[in-house]
């Protein structure tokens, strides 16, 4: 088989505050920003890799969902404990410095992991947890 990822999906709340991350922050080029209804699906992905896409979508607009399940999500959304994704990069510590400069929330500096990984953590605007690898 020849499989490869395409699109990862997350969260997002605000569309402005989205794209001032991805785009400016993260330096994400973006892809598609297809409004529909009121809300916006933002297509991001890094530079140089046009077959790998991080997908912002309003989970608003997911099908089937009851008014508690909503709740449930805008709950966890605000804590921080609903979605996440993990990157990585050769220059860590530069990334991070980025990331500071922002005004990314930082949960976890730089740190050597004691199961062999240097990372660190922030969260996006959403509240989505973003670890980010060194790659040695």
């Amino acid at each position: 088989m020849d499989i490869t990822i395409h699109a990862s999906f997350l969260p997002h709340d605000d569309p402005e505050a989205s794209l001032a991350f991805y785009r400016d922050t993260l330096g994400f080029e973006v892809r598609l920003d297809v409004e529909y209804g009121g809300m916006h699906w933002i297509t991001v992905g890094p530079p140089g890799q046009p077959d790998t896409s991080i997908v912002l979508y309003p989970p608003a607009a997911t099908p089937g969902l009851t008014d508690d399940e909503r709740r449930t999500i805008a709950e966890m959304m605000a804590k921080g404990t609903y979605a996440s994704i993990n990157l990585a990069t050769r220059d860590l510590d530069g990334a991070f410095e980025q990331l500071q400069a922002g005004d990314a929330e930082v949960v976890q500096e730089p740190t050597e992991q004691p199961y062999g990984v240097r990372d660190c953590s922030v969260r996006d605007p959403t509240g989505n947890l973003i670890r980010i690898q060194e790659v040695r």
